[in-house]
């Protein structure tokens, strides 16, 4: 049950401009909750959380009878609406400042950047403060935007009431601001990882672009961009020729693991693996295709009859054959049963009896 607030007839009348206005404030709550959430995602921006809301009748009778004498009339109060954007990394901050900027007139009097207070115990308390103006909305309307890290801390130092009035004891106020510390770095090492992933990924795409294969080392960003050149795709074209089939087009990504459990470093392995198995597989797969009538078939086809040819002509045999199947489809009793119709059909097979 809301708090019977005992407020001046001034203050009073702001309340009132309130309830009268409440279907505007929620119709603009959700008009600019799902414009800006359109506008981020066209930049390519993921969030964590977008919360909006508007500021409940008790709150606002709370804050007026705190300083009612401080407002003229409800436009006052800044934040009848707030929107509250939280973002997985501190350099995504800008990206989204720079976007509400363009949107939204900017009141850059009422407006605040915690971040360049740099107090000691600011952490939590880093977020941008901005107040907007609307087109054609007399109210002005509150924008935060910090970080996901930011958002928990600024949480928990208000469950625990730090921050509110009440004096911390010094020992808990020096592990506070530790840990505000460590967070602080977490959230900038956070970005820093982010930014040097994605340079790794461009010198990787570049060397995979340039044919340089065996200086790439083999993991999963390497192997997507090997995909992108379809080194299985003339396979497939040879193997669908069979019986004119149509292929059909599979992540090829659960292979890695077994090219990697086959011993290879490096996409040059990987390379090499393909360019001198890809016979054996053609006739393992021609054999496989023609006791059937099959007009469609998986693009997995290529790299899978590479592996087998690889595993049967190293010594690998039916137990080979078990471990590539158990990491394709997860262990399985059949997978045994499979590996043992494998090795028996191929054993017949022109490059078993080279």
């Amino acid at each position: 049950m809301a708090h019977k607030r005992l407020l001046d007839p001034h203050c009073e009348m702001i309340l009132q401009e309130f309830r009268d206005n409440l279907p505007l404030f929620k119709e603009t709550r959700a008009f600019l909750d799902k414009r800006l959430k359109e506008v981020l995602g066209e930049a390519g921006l993921i969030l964590a959380a977008l919360e909006s809301r508007v500021k409940t009748e008790d709150s606002l009778a709370g804050k007026l009878e705190l300083k009612g004498n401080k407002y003229k009339s409800l436009k006052d109060i800044t934040d009848i609406i707030g929107l509250r954007i939280i973002t997985f990394y501190t350099d995504d901050i800008a990206k989204v400042s720079t976007a509400v900027e363009k949107l939204f007139e900017i009141d850059w009097e009422n407006s605040v950047d915690k971040r360049k207070l740099h107090e000691i115990d600011s952490f939590g308390y880093l977020s941008i403060h901005y107040i907007c103006s609307i087109p054609d909305f007399p109210y002005r309307v509150e924008i935060q935007i910090r970080t996901v890290l930011q958002h928990a801390w600024a949480n928990m130092n208000h469950d625990t009431g730090y921050k509110s009035g009440v004096e911390v004891p010094k020992r808990y106020l020096r592990n506070l601001n530790r840990l505000a510390g460590m967070l602080e770095l977490v959230d900038e090492q956070f970005s820093i990882i982010r930014t040097e992933l994605t340079d790794y990924r461009r010198r990787v795409h570049a060397l995979v672009a340039s044919g340089n294969l065996s200086d790439v080392p083999l993991d999963g960003d390497t192997f997507r961009s090997y995909m992108e050149l379809e080194p299985f795709d003339a396979l497939n074209k040879r193997i669908a020729a069979v019986n004119q089939a149509e292929i059909h087009e599979v992540s090829l990504l659960p292979y890695l693991p077994v090219f990697k459990r086959l011993g290879c470093k490096t996409l040059g392995d990987v390379d090499k693996i393909i360019k001198e198995y890809s016979d054996a597989a053609y006739q393992f797969a021609s054999f496989q295709l023609g006791l059937t009538d099959l007009d469609i078939m998986s693009s997995s086809i290529g790299p899978q009859d590479i592996c087998i040819a690889f595993i049967l002509k190293n010594g690998g045999g039916r137990v080979g054959l078990k471990v590539m199947l158990d990491i394709l489809n997860g262990e399985s009793e059949n997978n045994e049963m499979m590996a043992e119709v494998i090795e028996e059909q191929a054993s017949s097979l022109p490059f078993m009896n080279k």
